[in-house]
């Protein structure tokens, strides 16, 4: 199944963000149980061992039966380049290039709109997202979760050097969503987790417009969710390349916030 050739770039997708029912994937379409979406923005040092360690565990737990699509936007180190020349060597793995739109959230919801999979699912291109804890989540989903959401406040999960000031922001950033959108975030113990895999049906045909990164807010508020789990992980630090979180990106999440709130 190895092609000895770089597969095509995928089309970025424009228009509502809609993500199409399982039975409304065009045809022909090769269908598989597994979608994993990795945004990438400057990840060249890190795709690599992303991809590796993600496909080495799939290919066990699901073999032949998952696609990994990384979505980059136009990265300057050229991480989207990187990714599609490991597609000679990775069967499963798609790349889609973005250079009309920015923003994590908006990748996902491009990345789920051309997947195949009945399971959607995305983590982060960082390392930062332990992939092994990838398994604890499909379990959750086969005992009929339909979000099952890899959490660093449950037992089992936490932060690993985080210092005091970061703490801060980000228990602060979760008491005031939960002043904003309490029926929201509060059906979950971790709403800032970027580590999460949800069932198609729960969010298919669901107008999304989601703002900055926090995406799973987005996923609580406009799908249909009914039996959610949790899985307890470590956020770890990265180990090559910058943080690609700034003030911009907090201000962002109390609008998104807010826009949900009143939509």
């Amino acid at each position: 199944m190895i092609s000895n050739k770089s597969k095509a770039l995928i089309p970025a997708p424009t228009g509502a963000m809609k993500i199409p029912l399982f039975s409304e994937l065009p045809k022909p379409h090769e269908p598989v149980y597994l979608s994993l979406i990795i945004p990438t923005y400057n990840e060249s040092k890190n795709i690599l061992a992303v991809v590796h360690v993600l496909s080495y565990l799939l290919d066990e737990a699901l073999p032949n039966n998952y696609e990994l699509i990384v979505i980059d936007d136009d990265s300057p180190d050229r991480t989207w380049e990187i990714a599609q020349q490991l597609t000679r060597d990775y069967p499963y793995l798609r790349v889609m290039r973005r250079q009309e739109e920015r923003g994590l959230s908006t990748a996902v919801i491009r990345g789920w709109q051309v997947a195949q999979g009945q399971i959607l699912g995305v983590i982060d291109g960082d390392l930062q997202h332990p992939p092994v804890v990838l398994l604890k989540l499909l379990e959750a989903i086969a005992q009929d979760a339909d979000l099952a959401v890899a959490s660093r406040h449950v037992p089992g999960g936490g932060t690993s050097d985080w210092q005091i000031h970061r703490r801060f922001l980000s228990r602060g950033a979760q008491f005031l969503g939960l002043l904003i959108l309490p029926s929201v975030l509060s059906r979950v113990c971790d709403p800032m987790s970027g580590y999460f895999l949800v069932r198609r049906d729960a969010i298919a045909q669901k107008l999304m417009n989601p703002l900055g990164y926090k995406i799973l807010i987005e996923v609580l508020k406009r799908g249909e969710i009914n039996q959610i789990a949790e899985v307890g992980y470590v956020f770890v630090e990265r180990q090559e390349g910058a943080s690609k979180v700034t003030w911009r990106q907090y201000l962002e999440y109390l609008m998104h916030l807010f826009q949900l709130r009143f939509s």
